[in-house]
């Protein structure tokens, strides 16, 4: 293989085909689908979806070199999935695995402006994927691997997690950057009743970057507090403390509208570790606290807008980016993509992105309680008051 035609980063996990009909009324979902009715839909957006293609194809479209591990059925939706990758490039599909004989995973994705989505969805043949679908060898080139949605594939959280421990381990033993999403399960689901904290404890020492949202993660920690009873910057300090403490080098917590939090480990030792996606100075990454607004939009949908998210904070990691430049390119990748219905049809490429960002895109306000946080004009983020990089220039830093 040639040093250009390397693949940087390997998306494995989650895949499946997302069906999402254009409502053409404005009334609230709960008012159209009741019961006995039929509701008139325009046409449908016919998309890969899931962690793999979501992120995949985002950091694609943002110029990385990426190539795809998941698995599909020998249906016509797995065969829909496979051409729309090969369309849009044939290398994309390589290490994708056909399963003769299983249920490609598919999701209906009810999704209005300004409304929420709605997920009716089949996890299919992502069920049977196992640590031996993982081709390690194709690993030896890759700078960083990412795995999405471990709670919504059956192997990755039976037997407390035991399968994706042994991918990580695996990833890891490469020299490999690891990075982790997550999903959050049906409540009454066997995923559900998954023991999370347990899994977590178990991978978290082999996942150098873990990128969950609030509200996945509060689930998996602590199931009674729900994000709806509220949350300030001392909340987003205890969650992401405690995931460091059992083992990830960068936290970073998608916040929805609120934009993306950041949180780093103290011990430049396991940063300087994280293996050869990460080129920036560790020095620059350590011990840090901050959260970055998201940007203005005309929201047209929010199918795929934390998996974009992800895509564009780990393209920043690729780029050697400090911690408050790759957060901005983050949530204005996940900007860009709910400015479309689909879930990566609205993102542009890395340049195109910060052009946009340098000239002067207004930030949304956040509306969390972040007492004691100064906010970094120069930078456009919130940073905390136990921030190392707030800590060493003080006030003078927050407003330079």
């Amino acid at each position: 293989m040639r040093d250009d035609d390397r693949p940087v980063v390997i998306v494995a996990g989650h895949i499946c085909l997302d069906m999402i009909p254009q409502f053409t009324r404005t009334s609230g979902v709960g008012d159209q689908l009741v019961p006995g009715r039929l509701v008139e839909v325009g046409a449908s957006v016919l998309a890969t979806g899931g962690a793999v293609f979501n992120t995949g194809l985002a950091l694609q479209k943002l110029g990385v070199q990426t190539r795809l591990m998941g698995k599909v059925g020998d249906d016509l939706f797995g065969r829909a999935m496979l051409d729309l990758l090969r369309d849009r490039d044939p290398g994309l599909a390589d290490q994708m695995i056909v399963a003769e004989g299983e249920d490609s995973s598919y999701s209906i994705v009810i999704s209005q402006p300004g409304v929420d989505r709605i997920f009716l969805h089949c996890p299919g043949a992502n069920d049977s994927f196992c640590a031996d679908d993982v081709n390690v060898d194709g690993l030896r080139d890759a700078r960083l691997f990412h795995f999405g949605y471990p709670p919504l594939m059956r192997r990755m959280y039976a037997n407390d997690g035991a399968e994706l421990e042994i991918i990580l381990r695996r990833v890891k033993a490469c020299g490999v950057t690891t990075s982790l999403d997550m999903a959050k399960p049906d409540p009454q689901s066997e995923a559900g009743r998954a023991d999370w904290r347990r899994i977590l404890r178990r991978i978290l020492p082999f996942v150098d970057v873990f990128v969950p949202s609030l509200e996945e993660i509060l689930f998996m920690m602590d199931r009674d507090r729900g994000v709806e009873q509220g949350i300030d910057g001392s909340t987003l300090s205890n969650v992401a403390n405690q995931l460091l403490e059992w083992g990830a080098a960068i936290v970073g917590i998608k916040l929805g509208d609120q934009g993306l939090y950041l949180r780093t480990t103290t011990e430049l030792s396991r940063l300087s570790g994280m293996g050869v996606g990460v080129t920036a100075d560790s020095d620059s990454w350590v011990d840090r606290e901050l959260l970055a607004p998201c940007f203005c939009v005309d929201v047209m949908g929010t199918t795929g807008a934390g998996d974009c998210t992800v895509a564009g904070f780990l393209t920043g990691l690729l780029h050697g980016q400090n911690p408050e430049d790759a957060l901005t390119g983050a949530v204005a990748v996940g900007a860009c993509n709910v400015e479309a219905a689909d879930a990566t049809s609205g993102v542009q490429s890395w340049e195109s992105v910060w052009q946009r960002i340098d000239a002067g895109w207004t930030r949304r306000a956040v509306d969390i309680d972040l007492d004691g946080w100064a906010w970094n004009e120069r930078r456009s983020v919130w940073m905390s008051p136990h921030d190392s990089g707030h800590a060493q220039g003080g006030g003078a830093y927050a407003d330079e």
